[in-house]
C-alpha cells in the first residue's frame, strides 16, 4: 500500500463536531455510522500517514468473534448475561462487516467460512476440548472436530482434531479499509492525510499544520497510541509479523483443503493464524518479534528475519512442504495491561481500542458504540460489559520491557516443552499473571 494515492494535509484551523484521531477501522467505522445516522454531522478524520496504513491494512484478514478475554473471565466480573451478550454482538457483527461491504461494493474478497484450530498433540487436543466446553456451557457456537473432521477442513500434517466455528470471515483487510475511507468521504467526512497529530484532549486535536476544534474527539490510534502525550503506559505495541506465499497449484490445494476459506490456527501457546486467499495463496502470521523498550515504534521493527524464518518452518512443519514465499512483513497491534478492549466516551473525549490483534470485527463493534454514545443513542450496544472501562496502566520502564518479553519467550517455551514431553506445558501456568 506504499503506492496509494495520498488524500490532502489538514491545511490549517478548523471546526467540527467530531475530530477523529486515526484512520484505520476504529476510527473510520465510528465516522462511517456517525455520518450514516447523522449525515449534517461534521466529522474530520486525521491520520499521519494514510487510511489503513497501521495494522487495520496490514492484518491477518479474520473478521472474526474473537474477542481477548474469555467469556468465562468476563462472566465472572459482569455476569453471564452481560458477557454472553457481547459475544453474541461480535458475532453480529461478523455479518455486519459483510453486509456493509457489500451495501458500499467494497471488493474486500469477504468470505464467511468460520474458523479450524487445529490440535497437533495431545495437549492441544485437551485444551481444545476446555475450550468446547467452555463454549458449550455459555451456548457459544464451538465444535469439536474428530482427526478426520479436522483434516477434511485443513490438510495439516499430524492432526489429532480440532475445533470449528462458523463465526470469522477472511478479508482483505487492506481493500476493506480503503474502500470504507472511500464511503465515509462519499457521506461528507473529510479525511486528511499526512497530518500527524500532536495532542489530543476535550475540544482539539492539535496537529503540526493546525488545531482542529470539536465538540467531541475520538482517540482512534491503536498500538501507536502510546506515541501521544500522557498515554506512554495505556497500551504496548506488540508487533505480529506475516509471510504470504506465491499463488499455490490446485494440486496443494486438493490436498490442504480450505475450500470454504477458512482461516486457520492451532492450540499452541505462541499464536499462529492463516488463510486462503482469493488468489490461492496462503498468507500466514505469528507472534515472536520482540517488544522494543519504551513501547517504541519503528518501520524497521516490522522485519524480524528470524521470526520471517520461523514462519516459513511453521508453515513447512504444518503442511509438509517448503513454501515459496513472495512477501513479508508487519506491524503493532496494541495490548492493555488486562487484555481487555474498551470504548467508551468522557468528558468529551471517545477512545476504543487495546484488542490484541482481535481487532478487525471488534473494531466495527467499537465504531458503532462509540457513534451511539456520541450521538446520545440508548442501545443495547452502550451497555455492553466493555463500555467505559479502564486498563490499569502498564509498569514503568525497564519492568514493562522485561514482562512484555518474558511472556512472550515463555510462550515459545511452553510449546517447545510440550513438543518434547508430549504433556501439557508446566511453564506455560507462568503465563496466567502476566496476561491478565
Amino acid at each position: 500500500m506504499d503506492n496509494v494515492a495520498r488524500r490532502p494535509a489538514l491545511p490549517g484551523d478548523r471546526d467540527v463536531d467530531v475530530a477523529i484521531v486515526g484512520a484505520g477501522f476504529t476510527g473510520l467505522w465510528t465516522a462511517y455510522y456517525l455520518a450514516t445516522t447523522a449525515p449534517g454531522l461534521r466529522i474530520a478524520v486525521l491520520e499521519a500517514e494514510y487510511a489503513g496504513f497501521g495494522a487495520s491494512g496490514r492484518n491477518g484478514g479474520w473478521c472474526s468473534a474473537l474477542f481477548p478475554k474469555p467469556v468465562s473471565a468476563l462472566a465472572r466480573r459482569y455476569g453471564r448475561g452481560p458477557a454472553v451478550a457481547l459475544y453474541q454482538a461480535l458475532r453480529d457483527t461478523v455479518d455486519e462487516v459483510g453486509r456493509v461491504a457489500a451495501a458500499e461494493q467494497i471488493d474486500c474478497h469477504y468470505a464467511k467460512g468460520g474458523t479450524v484450530v487445529l490440535a497437533r498433540s495431545a495437549a492441544q487436543l485437551d485444551r481444545a476440548r476446555a475450550e468446547v466446553a467452555e463454549a458449550e456451557e455459555y451456548g457459544l457456537p464451538l465444535s469439536l472436530l474428530s482427526a478426520a473432521e479436522a483434516r477434511a477442513r485443513c490438510g495439516a500434517c499430524g492432526v489429532l482434531g480440532g475445533t470449528y466455528t462458523p463465526d470469522c470471515a477472511a478479508i482483505h483487510p487492506a481493500r476493506l479499509v480503503r474502500g470504507l475511507a472511500g464511503a465515509v468521504e462519499r457521506r461528507g467526512v473529510t479525511v486528511h492525510e499526512g497530518t500527524r497529530v500532536l495532542a489530543a484532549r476535550p475540544g482539539a486535536v492539535v496537529t503540526a499544520t493546525g488545531t482542529v476544534r470539536a465538540d467531541v474527539v475520538v482517540r482512534a490510534t491503536e498500538g501507536y497510541t502510546p506515541g501521544l502525550p500522557g498515554l506512554r503506559r495505556a497500551l504496548a505495541p506488540v508487533y505480529s509479523l506475516m509471510i504470504a506465499t506465491e499463488p499455490l497449484p490446485a494440486a496443494f490445494w486438493d490436498r490442504v483443503g480450505l475450500s470454504r476459506r477458512e482461516t486457520f490456527s492451532d492450540h499452541r501457546h505462541l499464536i499462529i493464524y492463516g488463510q486462503r486467499t482469493a488468489d490461492d495463496r496462503l498468507a500466514f502470521g505469528g507472534r515472536g518479534a520482540p517488544y522494543h523498550f519504551g513501547s517504541r515504534v519503528r518501520p524497521s521493527y516490522d522485519r524480524e528475519p528470524a521470526v520471517f524464518a520461523a514462519l516459513r518452518a511453521t508453515l513447512a512443519d504444518l503442511f509438509g512442504d517448503e513454501l515459496p514465499v513472495s512477501h513479508a512483513w508487519g506491524g503493532p497491534l496494541g495490548v492493555p495491561r488486562d487484555w481487555m478492549p474498551s470504548v467508551g466516551l468522557r468528558d468529551g473525549l471517545g477512545w476504543a481500542g487495546g484488542y490484541v490483534g482481535d481487532g478487525v470485527a471488534t473494531s466495527n463493534l467499537a465504531g458503532r458504540t462509540l457513534a451511539d454514545l456520541i450521538l446520545g443513542v440508548d442501545s443495547e450496544r452502550v451497555r455492553l460489559p466493555w463500555v467505559g472501562h479502564r486498563s490499569r496502566r502498564w509498569e514503568p520502564e525497564p519492568l514493562r520491557w522485561v514482562g512484555v518479553n518474558a511472556g512472550l519467550r515463555l510462550a515459545g517455551a511452553s510449546d517447545a516443552e510440550e513438543a518434547r514431553t508430549g504433556r501439557s506445558s508446566r511453564l506455560a501456568r507462568l503465563l496466567t499473571p502476566l496476561f491478565s
